[in-house]
């Protein structure tokens, strides 16, 4: 038997503003808030333990460090990557510069507190 991924935890300074960030580009409901000030989001009517992994975005007052060694992929479902990445946009993403050549097919991008993601070429279908 193998492991699958169940949750992400993304340390952050504002929870809110990631949670809210994150249930908008990945269409994720918040599932719960800990004493702590961490929120989970997760796909809407499954959650934790279902098909896909949830997020827990945990309050952190540390720096960011320069360099993630993690970072999040993800894939239109129902439009092309230029409709997707207008949209990414347009929730807060900005582009993110970590050196590629500009002959890449994915868009690397951050969001709101800096954390890169990119944005892949692939079309996939909705779980």
């Amino acid at each position: 038997m193998a492991c699958r991924i169940s949750e992400l935890v993304v340390d952050c300074t504002d929870p809110e503003r990631l949670a809210a960030f994150w249930s908008a580009v990945l269409d994720y409901v918040e599932l719960g808030r800990d004493d702590d000030g961490s929120i989970e989001i997760g796909p809407p009517g499954t959650g934790f333990g279902g098909p896909l992994p949830v997020l827990v975005l945990s309050p952190t007052g540390e720096p960011r460090p320069r360099k993630l060694r993690l970072h999040i992929d993800v894939s239109a479902t129902d439009r092309d990557q230029g409709a997707e990445l207008e949209r990414l946009l347009a929730l807060g993403a900005t582009p993110a510069d970590i050196g590629q050549t500009g002959t890449e097919s994915w868009h690397v991008l951050a969001d709101p507190e800096g954390n890169e993601f990119c944005l892949l070429h692939a079309r996939i279908q909705p779980v």
